[in-house]
């Protein structure tokens, strides 16, 4: 058994400046688990395109709200005590909230290494 606080995570390279917000990789591949946990927040007022091509994600909101868009154009608003699946590797538009950070509890499997980062400069999203 072990306990690690996000603060645990700030003093090490898993805690990610990903353009829109943090990501503190609470739980990584070499914790052996089989999945991530992250604390992520998206800040107010950013909208960021993103795919995971290798991992699934499920995003569970603990605070704020935002929303998450697909290529579809439906636009989902999501609050606290709402989850979002990303179960098809889907491409989709992530928001913070007009007036608040949208913070998560995110799931990813296969486990992130921790340090991978976004690139919100690629106009054909951001992938990893």
């Amino acid at each position: 058994m072990f306990v690690r606080s996000l603060q645990d995570v700030e003093a090490t390279d898993h805690f990610v400046e990903w353009g829109s917000g943090t990501s503190h990789r609470l739980l990584t591949e070499k914790d052996g688990m089989g999945f991530t946990v992250c604390h992520t927040v998206v800040r107010a007022n950013t909208v960021s395109l993103l795919q995971y091509r290798n991992h699934l994600e499920a995003c569970y909101c603990i605070a704020g709200e935002g929303e998450v868009e697909d290529m579809d154009s439906n636009v989902f608003r999501i609050r606290v005590g709402d989850i979002y699946v990303l179960d098809k590797h889907d491409k989709h538009y992530l928001r913070g909230g007009l007036d608040q950070d949208l913070i998560l509890v995110s799931v990813f499997n296969p486990p992130l290494k921790g340090t991978e980062r976004h690139n919100l400069n690629d106009s054909t999203g951001s992938a990893y």
